[in-house]
């Protein structure tokens, strides 16, 4: 047992098994979203299936308690991670008042909540790597042990602000990581008509930084790289870049039709490598996950899935009048 590589990292069981936890409930919250938009009653899913694992074991080796989280639009395991709840995700789905992200103002996925350190997030894609980038500049002005971790789809790192915001923290040494999630799809654009070089990762030598790219579907080779880009950011040696290679195995978003730009043979392909499924496997090869444990946590999720997608349902909207708040008047 001495060879189990979550104890190398310094993960215990019981660690490893919140992971696994965390992904499936972000892959069920996902799945119901999508019966509910199919069903004409939430008007819009952006998904995170495919990408559990990155978002997880990066999560996890953060700080929980004091870091900070950029997420793009994707990163339900991320957030789930930080302390957003089931209901705290369908009340977005459906749009309601209580929606902790926006109060029904925004589209699902444009994630934000003060109170567990998610930075909000807005439409235009890549403009949360600047508003990171500024968290770590605070934190090293105020000296403070902390990081930021931002995420973006790989197509978004060639948006200028990707540009400005790894350029600004590299030259003054910030404690921030860049998380791309290379899906290997820019909506319909693929990976080799959106990058000149190989990789996201080489990249980072213009930015002065060390780069690396990981298996985004093994959430614990995910879980060391960033554990190591943040011991690099608090101990004063600046940003890391991080490229995690997974696959989107839904479409762009429910209004996306993928099978004009890819063919079911490929997404089937990727399905083999399913972080849930291969997860789930060194679990119980390590004996960590039995088939009783399994079915336990499947109960669990669902009956937070179903409380969750009740409660939100039956959630008041919010009134006409909050549309005029919280904006700027000329």
């Amino acid at each position: 047992m001495a060879n189990n590589r979550h104890e190398t990292l310094g993960l215990s069981d019981d660690q490893v098994l919140d992971m696994y936890k965390t992904m499936l409930l972000a892959r069920k919250i996902d799945e119901r979203m999508w019966l509910l938009n199919r069903a004409g009653k939430i008007p819009f899913v952006i998904s995170c299936q495919g990408q559990e694992a990155a978002q997880v074991g990066a999560a996890f080796a953060l700080n929980r308690e004091k870091d900070y989280v950029a997420p793009y639009y994707r990163d339900m395991g991320i957030v789930l991670s930080f302390g957003m709840t089931t209901r705290d995700l369908m009340l977005s789905g459906f749009a309601k008042a209580e929606d902790p992200n926006s109060g029904g103002r925004q589209m699902p996925g444009h994630f934000g909540q003060k109170k567990n350190r998610i930075i909000t997030g807005s439409s235009p894609v890549t403009t949360q790597v600047p508003h990171a980038v500024g968290v770590a500049l605070a934190a090293k002005m105020e000296k403070k042990d902390i990081v930021s971790l931002v995420t973006l789809g790989e197509g978004s790192s060639n948006q200028g602000d990707f540009h400005e915001g790894l350029n600004f923290a590299g030259v003054h040494k910030l404690p921030v990581i860049t998380m791309v999630e290379n899906n290997k799809y820019a909506i319909s654009v693929p990976i080799e008509r959106q990058l000149a070089c190989e990789k996201v990762s080489d990249r980072a030598s213009s930015y002065g930084m060390p780069g690396m790219t990981v298996d985004g579907n093994d959430p614990l080779a995910v879980y060391e790289a960033v554990k190591t880009a943040r011991e690099r950011a608090v101990n004063g040696k600046g940003p890391t870049l991080i490229e995690t290679v997974s696959y989107r195995l839904t479409a762009h978003s429910s209004d996306d039709d993928d099978r004009q730009y890819r063919n079911s043979e490929e997404v089937e392909a990727a399905r083999k490598k399913d972080s849930i499924v291969t997860f789930a496997a060194y679990l119980r090869e390590k004996e960590i996950l039995t088939d009783a444990l399994e079915q336990e946590i499947l109960d669990d999720i669902a009956a937070k899935v179903n409380e969750a997608t009740d409660y939100a349902e039956n959630a008041a909207y919010a009134e006409p009048e909050e549309a005029l708040k919280f904006v700027y008047e000329s």
